[in-house]
C-alpha cells in the first residue's frame, strides 16, 4: 500500500506497552538538521543508531517526559524489537521535516538553499508576515507555515491584485495598432473618461 502523508502531521510510536506522540515542529526540524544534517538522520535509522534515534524522539516529542519514559523502558532489553517498532514511524516523521508538496505551487526557479537557511526563512515568514509569536512559529510544522504563508499571499493578491493582473491590465490599455484603428473607427477612445474631464473643467472654472 502506498504511504499517504497525513493532513495533520503527527506520529505515534509504541513499544513494550509504552507509546509517545511525535510532531515534526519547526523547532525539532531546525534542531535535528543543524546537529546532524538531513541524510545522516535517515542513515541513523538504517544503521539502528540508538543515540541519534533517541535524540529524534526527544526533540520531536509533544510531551518530553513521555519520550524520556519511553526511552527509559528500552534499557536492559533487547534492542532489535525496539528498532523494528520505531524505524518506519520515524522515517515518516523525518519526511515531514520538509513541507508537503503543494500541487498548486509553481515550480521553483530560484537558487537552491540549505535546509538551515530554509528553516530560518520559514521562521521569518511566520513571525514577520503572518504575525505569529516566536513560540507559535517554533511549534508549527514546516508544512503548516508554508501553507499559511501561501494563503496569506493569495489573500494579499485578492485584495491588492497581483503583478500579473497589473501587467494584464496595462496590456489591455495599451495603444496597439489594432486599438488605435478601433478608436479611429469609433471616433472616440472608450477608455477616456470624458465625463470626468468635463467635471474637472467645471470645477476649475468655478474656482477661477
Amino acid at each position: 500500500m502506498t504511504y499517504q502523508r497525513p493532513a495533520y502531521e503527527e506520529v505515534t510510536i509504541a513499544h513494550g506497552g509504552n507509546a509517545v506522540t511525535l510532531r515534526p515542529s519547526l523547532r525539532a526540524a531546525a534542531t535535528l538538521v543543524d546537529r546532524h544534517g538531513f541524510p545522516a538522520l535517515f542513515r541513523a535509522l538504517d544503521d539502528c543508531n540508538l543515540t541519534i534515534i533517541s535524540e529524534i524522539i526527544l526533540s520531536a516529542s509533544v510531551v518530553r517526559q513521555d519520550a524520556a519514559a519511553f526511552l527509559l523502558c528500552v534499557r536492559g532489553r533487547p534492542l532489535f524489537p525496539f528498532f523494528l517498532a520505531v524505524r518506519q514511524p520515524l522515517a515518516e516523521l523525518l519526511s515531514m521535516l520538509t513541507p508537503a508538496p503543494d500541487p498548486k505551487a509553481k515550480p521553483a526557479t530560484g537558487k537552491p538553499v540549505s535546509l538551515r537557511d530554509f528553516y530560518q526563512g520559514l521562521y521569518a515568514q511566520a513571525t514577520g508576515w503572518l504575525g505569529w509569536t516566536s513560540e507559535q512559529a517554533w511549534n508549527a510544522t514546516p508544512t503548516e507555515i508554508d501553507r499559511a504563508y501561501a494563503a496569506h499571499v493569495e489573500k494579499l493578491k485578492a485584495i491588492h491584485g497581483s503583478a500579473d493582473d497589473k501587467a494584464a491590465s496595462e496590456q489591455d490599455n495599451a495603444y496597439t495598432p489594432e486599438r488605435l484603428k478601433e478608436i479611429d473607427e469609433l471616433g472616440y477612445d472608450p477608455a477616456f473618461d470624458r465625463n470626468g474631464l468635463c467635471a474637472l473643467r467645471s470645477k476649475i472654472a468655478r474656482q477661477a
